[in-house]
């Protein structure tokens, strides 16, 4: 097994100091991407949201991935009263078969103006 921790050059750059995607190669060519908690900038959940989805799409892209390999998705939220507006956004953004996913309520997240953060599991098919 060989682990590669990477901010790639062609996706933004994180609010914070860490590695963006942890990528497991597995034996059959395959991979599991391990994308860290996404956070962007804007007013509202849903602007927040757009921004992570199109974070999550090019730190996907970069390991030659798309956003219909996701396996599983984790989005934390600082107001469950702004779910409709959250996924509605999702909805634009992940057509393909629903992954597997968990939606928590939190008191705050590392910064102060985040409202929404978001990390995924994905998968990269053997080439």
């Amino acid at each position: 097994m060989r682990v590669t921790i990477d901010n790639p050059a062609s996706a933004p750059r994180p609010l914070g100091p860490y590695s963006q995607v942890a990528r497991v190669e597995l034996d059959d060519g395959g991979a599991l991407l391990y994308l860290s908690g996404q956070i962007a900038e804007g007013d509202d959940t849903a602007a927040q949201s757009r921004g992570i989805f199109e974070t999550l799409a090019a730190l996907l892209e970069a390991h030659g991935a798309t956003l219909d390999d996701i396996i599983n998705i984790r989005t934390f939220m600082t107001d469950l009263g702004d779910l409709p507006a959250y996924a509605a956004v999702r909805a634009r953004f992940l057509t393909a078969t629903p992954p597997t996913s968990t939606t928590v309520e939190v008191p705050r997240l590392f910064r102060p103006e985040a409202l929404i953060e978001i990390d995924v599991v994905a998968a990269v098919r053997d080439a």
